[in-house]
């Protein structure tokens, strides 16, 4: 057996290994998850799980067996993933290029609009289903607690606050609004206020409401997410170059494989 077959091998049982874990962490979830936010994450994790676990065993059994049919299968599926990860690492680029928070004057904090995001962001937003499950996700992970236990903020204090966009679109009404501080969840409307402004309207010092509704939270939470895809991104072009390694040395495997097969006739005579 060749050294391209023992090195297939080898770093599909460590990924075989690691999908073991993973699953363990989807089961748990299934069992165990007691939010919406929870129980969305269940499918990923466990749909995840599998596919490490059938294609890492694809591949130890493909190059170690010399099953040549599995280390094909195992082949095409490293070129699919590979070209699935390209395609969402320029789309990740493409659609956070647009939008960033509005510096305020005299504040910490920015403030986030959705209409600076892509379209295709706002449409997933926009879509009541997908922002009922995200809001639930917001509550569910208390993203505003924080501010609700500092209610005796001295208002130059708040202000001065380094605020998440998430903390900054959800938490408190837009600064547009003009609204007067008595708190940082608990603002009073005044005779200046921003009647133009849909969010001015939205806004409730019901601490299980606050802006929650607001576009500003939804730009908030594309703020966020923006942040993140850029990393994922980031990690996508290096886990590329691992994926494409591995695939040559299944290629040189596969190769191998056939080599041997071939000759396999003229050693027996």
């Amino acid at each position: 057996m060749g050294c391209s077959n023992y090195l297939v091998g080898i770093l599909n049982f460590i990924t075989f290994l690691l999908s073991i874990p993973i699953l363990g962490a989807g089961i748990w979830l299934a069992r165990h998850a007691s939010t919406d936010c929870e129980h969305y994450l269940e499918k990923p994790v466990i749909v995840l799980a599998v596919f490490l676990l059938v294609v890492s065993l694809a591949g130890i059994i493909g190059a170690c067996c010399r099953v040549n049919w599995l280390l094909w299968f195992y082949l095409f599926v490293m070129f699919i993933l590979i070209l699935v990860l390209t395609i969402f690492t320029i789309f990740a680029f493409v659609v956070t290029n647009k939008g960033a928070g509005e510096v305020l004057s005299h504040k910490g904090y920015k403030d986030y609009k959705l209409g600076d995001y892509s379209n295709w962001l706002q449409k997933r937003v926009d879509n009541n289903k997908n922002w009922n499950r995200i809001r639930s996700c917001l509550i569910d992970g208390k993203v505003c607690q924080t501010l609700v236990d500092e209610k005796n903020t001295p208002a130059d204090q708040f202000f001065a606050k380094n605020l998440s966009p998430i903390q900054s679109g959800c938490c408190k009404p837009p600064d547009s609004c003009n609204f007067q501080y008595m708190g940082p969840t608990m603002w009073t409307k005044t005779s200046t206020a921003d009647t133009t402004n849909p969010d001015c309207n939205t806004w409730s010092n019901d601490q299980t409401a606050l802006c929650y509704d607001c576009q500003s939270c939804k730009a908030g939470v594309l703020q966020n997410l923006k942040g993140h895809w850029k990393k994922v991104a980031v990690i996508n072009i290096v886990f590329l170059v691992f994926l494409i390694i591995v695939y040559s040395i299944g290629c040189c495997a596969f190769r191998s494989n056939r080599w041997d097969n071939s000759w396999k006739p003229y050693n027996g005579r």
